[in-house]
């Protein structure tokens, strides 16, 4: 008998020795840890979907429903945003498991197999699953009770029928669960055309019937009327966001923000604004709504034309000029800066452009002194570092971060260096003991500004990247 407990004995220890000398790798995923504490982290680096609704651009402004609840986020959490953007919901998930990113910012249907693999956060809205289908042509003509006679209103009558859904997405299961329930097969087709595509498929006549969550049909619908979305396929659906299991803290404090941000006037003027709209369509439809026209300006041709003169991706440079003027060519500053470019008169005039120049002409010129700060600035080397140097010289003069750069020296900090290096020191020329330090020659400067300049162009260079396709043709 002693034999035997000496032998279970020395088992259990082993058992215990292989489970707290096991890798991350080898550890079951609900006891996985994070390497890096949220309180460390820089950035929140989250994957959402583009669409109408939750993430567009919009008069070269990045928006939407999602896009700002991020912003809210970031902003409580003291943490700089990052997005990225897949419409493959696959794909969504294995970048959350791979720890590419800590959040996945797509509206997700709460889901018991989905829970197994991922935690979702607190619900923030409700829908339900609706089948689209285009109604008749002479709709407008008919009784509703007539309309309902032509339309699928009872589900047995989806027997039969094909059904386009989005792939990975939960259309799909309940498709399948409602073919069991009916006791009859639905043809599911799985596609890796997003919601909203399959919506406008539905209603071009080209396929029959789609699956969409409501409040996502209910948006479409207002430009394209000629959907019926009123036959309803699931019942209420929480929807919400996920993070990976082993992100507790991370889970705890957006669900601490969000129970009560969802309490607030700003949250329900959001939903309103992307959901309840009416001016919806019009902006959809507008020249300026990216995700259909991929136009970002009426100038997109010429800045791509002059982008090409100094290398820059035209994205970037669009970036730019709306960061400059919000593409009104006709803006003037209270410092007499103007045009696409908000070029100094002085400055201005070296290019050889003044007040009654052309667009064209404000552009070149903006960029031939662009290309004239990127000489000044050639020995940074590295390509993605010296535009950020060339941007906040732009803004605030080459004389000034000059001047940081040799701080940087000072100090002990790289002067081919922008983040944590010679930013710092620009935003220190607002302070006596370094704009009055021997080797700053220009003194005092408001570098807070220049600082936000510099990285508000390149987080919309970002969102710019991830919606619209570099060699874009109009």
């Amino acid at each position: 008998m002693r034999t035997i407990k000496r032998v279970c004995l020395m088992a259990g220890i082993a058992i215990m020795l292989v489970f707290f000398s096991c890798t991350d790798q080898d550890k079951p995923a609900e006891i996985k840890e994070h390497k890096t504490k949220l309180s460390d982290k820089e950035k929140l680096v989250v994957v959402t979907d583009y669409n109408s609704t939750n993430y567009f651009i919009y008069h070269g402004r990045p928006m939407g429903f999602n896009y700002d609840l991020l912003l809210e986020l970031a902003n409580h959490l003291g943490k700089q945003l990052e997005v990225k953007v897949s419409n493959d919901l696959k794909d969504g998930f294995e970048q959350l498991e791979k720890g590419e990113v800590d959040l996945i910012a797509v509206n997700l249907a709460i889901t018991g197999e989905r829970k197994q693999k991922i935690a979702f956060t607190t619900p923030l809205l409700q829908t339900r699953q609706v089948l689209v289908q285009k109604k008749p042509d002479n709709w407008r003509r008919l009784t509703e009770r007539a309309l309902d006679e032509t339309l699928i209103r009872n589900q047995l009558d989806l027997a039969g029928k094909t059904v386009y859904v989005q792939k990975e997405s939960s259309h799909s299961a309940r498709l399948r669960n409602l073919s069991e329930e009916i006791g009859d097969s639905i043809n599911i087709i799985e596609t890796d055309e997003v919601v909203e595509q399959l919506i406008e498929l539905v209603a071009k006549g080209e396929i029959e019937y789609a699956i969409s969550d409501e409040n996502i049909a209910e948006v479409n619908q207002t430009y394209y009327p000629d959907i019926d979305i009123k036959t309803a396929v699931s019942f209420p659906q929480n929807l919400a966001w996920a993070v990976d299991k082993s992100s507790a803290e991370l889970l705890e404090a957006i669900n601490n923000w969000l129970t009560g941000f969802k309490k607030t006037t700003r949250y329900a003027v959001l939903y309103n604004k992307y959901f309840k709209n009416h001016k919806t369509a019009e902006m959809v439809e507008s020249d300026y709504f990216v995700l259909n026209s991929g136009q970002v300006s009426d100038y997109d041709d010429i800045i791509k034309k002059y982008s090409t003169k100094i290398n820059w991706d035209w994205r970037l440079l669009a970036s730019m000029i709306y960061q400059e003027s919000r593409f009104n060519p006709n803006v003037q500053s209270w410092a007499g800066a103007f045009g696409l470019m908000q070029l100094m008169p002085t400055t201005a005039s070296r290019f050889g452009i003044n007040y009654d120049s052309s667009v064209e002409d404000q552009v070149r010129a903006g960029v031939d002194f662009i290309g004239w700060l990127e000489n000044q600035l050639s020995e940074i080397k590295d390509e993605q570092e010296r535009v950020k140097f060339v941007l906040a010289a732009y803004n605030i003069g080459l004389g000034h971060v000059m001047d940081a750069r040799k701080l940087a020296i000072k100090y002990g900090k790289d002067p081919k260096k922008w983040d944590n290096n010679v930013d710092e020191f620009l935003l220190k020329k607002s302070d006596p003991q370094y704009y009055n330090d021997s080797v700053v020659k220009y003194g005092y400067c408001r570098g807070s500004e220049t600082y936000k300049y510099v990285n508000d162009i390149l987080g919309r260079y970002n969102h710019y990247k991830n919606i619209i396709a570099e060699d874009y043709k109009n």
